[in-house]
């Protein structure tokens, strides 16, 4: 696609926009939305003709980015067939997607509860657990984000929770492993893991094995800090979770589908989950999916008792044609290869370059096409850039960066003192370079603020 200069049409757009969208995690009247007039491949533009360089994949969500012939012509002829039909029918798009993704799936998670996007899918991934246990509780991690609805707000470990965290949701919060901003006052990876795990072990024994359901931790944090669990640590919880009878759920709404490497997260670490939730990559977000992936046991626990929950737009055929498109193109045009590749001999390195040279980079992390850039002001107290959950003034030097990024024609991910490099998955080699280029200008301006 050429982008169309039409400033009056983008005027006309964001007038609308001002005037009746009401954006989310937002303070309306502080926030100017750019005007979007088009989107192709990992690149989008603007009414001016101004192009990005999507180092964000939207919201970590365009795995193969915008506008796949393939998945778009596959929801053109799915709207033409059968746009749409209630979930309680066998309906071919929706039992290939089950299929497609069974077969990707850890172990035996071969049922798959389809729901409308991330957060739903944690919520009944929660409901399902204290159903199958007969208990209630659920331990998640402080540094997660498990959504916006009311149960996966209260899981969420980050500042999102605030507002709606009343302390009755039964959830606890506890310590899982970041070695970079270690809880524990570890050294080494392996210090890390065994303090961690017995953190979690105490938090149990104080809150009481008998009234857990579920421990639910993200496979890879995304949003809260892209922290690599150390080796060890998933299958520490899975023993743990073992012996207790308590449900393990692993979130993978952003690291599944390719965006580490692997087609789940899980399957760098050797872990299968009783439950796993997803969404977002499962179809590149074209249009509104997501799901529960299902032990055998669970699945058990309902095959005679009705599991008292369901959505009107469960498994919809036009989402689920968007994410049988997008499964056989990652695997037709080795788009998971491409992002282990890429991310192992180029991203990985060519952010650890720009590391070596820019003060205000205290660390990198990450795997596959998913890393992060941890901003310091200085690398030795590793005090970060900005305050945590900094706004206003406090947030200068991040925004600072932010708005360098998008002078040099990238769109950046930016989140307290990081930022993410997670373009989309088949990204090409060329874009990759041209997002360290502008990323190298960018820490400049970060740069100016390190002591």
């Amino acid at each position: 696609m050429t982008p169309q200069i039409d400033p009056l049409a983008g005027a006309a757009v964001k007038a609308a926009d001002r005037a009746h969208v009401f954006h989310s995690w937002s303070a309306q009247e502080l926030i100017d939305p750019l005007a979007v007039a088009g989107a192709e491949g990992s690149y989008f533009w603007d009414y001016e003709g101004k192009r990005y360089l999507d180092l964000t994949s939207g919201l970590v969500y365009t795995n193969i980015g915008y506008q796949h012939p393939k998945v778009v012509a596959a929801i053109q002829e799915q709207a033409a067939r059968l746009t749409t039909f209630a979930p309680a029918f066998a309906v071919e798009a929706r039992s290939e997607a089950a299929r497609l993704i069974a077969e990707r799936t850890p172990g035996d998670l071969d049922k798959i509860f389809f729901t409308n996007g991330g957060a739903d899918a944690v919520e009944h991934a929660v409901r399902m657990a204290r159903l199958h246990t007969g208990r209630t509780k659920v331990l998640s991690a402080y540094r997660s984000y498990h959504g916006g609805t009311q149960q996966a707000v209260n899981l969420t470990g980050d500042p999102r929770r605030w507002a709606s965290d009343s302390a009755t949701a039964g959830v606890v919060h506890f310590w899982a492993p970041f070695l970079y901003r270690s809880r524990f006052y570890a050294e080494t990876e392996e210090q890390e893991t065994a303090r961690a795990l017995e953190h979690l072990e105490t938090t149990i024994a104080f809150e009481g094995p008998a009234t857990i359901a579920a421990i639910i931790l993200e496979t890879v944090p995304g949003t809260a800090g892209i922290m690599l669990p150390p080796p060890g640590y998933l299958a520490g919880v899975r023993e743990i979770c073992d012996r207790h009878g308590i449900v393990f759920v692993l979130d993978e709404v952003m690291a599944g589908f390719g965006r580490t490497g692997e087609w789940f997260a899980a399957d760098l670490y050797g872990v299968t989950p009783d439950l796993m939730t997803f969404a977002k990559g499962v179809n590149s977000g074209y249009v509104p999916l997501g799901g529960v992936a299902i032990s055998g046991a669970i699945a058990e626990t309902f095959a005679r008792r009705p599991y008292p929950g369901g959505l009107t737009y469960s498994g919809h055929p036009l989402a689920c044609a968007a994410a049988v498109a997008t499964i056989n193109v990652m695997a037709e045009e080795g788009v998971v290869e491409n992002a282990k590749h890429l991310g192992a001999s180029l991203v990985g390195p060519g952010l650890a370059e720009l590391a070596e040279r820019h003060p205000s980079v205290g660390e990198v992390r990450g795997v596959g096409m998913f890393w992060a850039v941890e901003l310091v002001k200085n690398r030795e107290t590793r005090e970060p850039l900005v305050p945590y959950n900094a706004t206003g003034e406090a947030n200068a030097p991040m925004a600072a960066f932010g708005s360098a990024a998008k002078k040099a024609g990238v769109w950046p991910f930016v989140n307290m003192n990081r930022t993410h490099f997670v373009p989309p998955l088949n990204v090409s080699e060329s874009e990759v370079k041209e997002g360290l280029a502008a990323l190298d200008t960018a820490l400049s301006a970060a740069d100016e603020y390190t002591v």
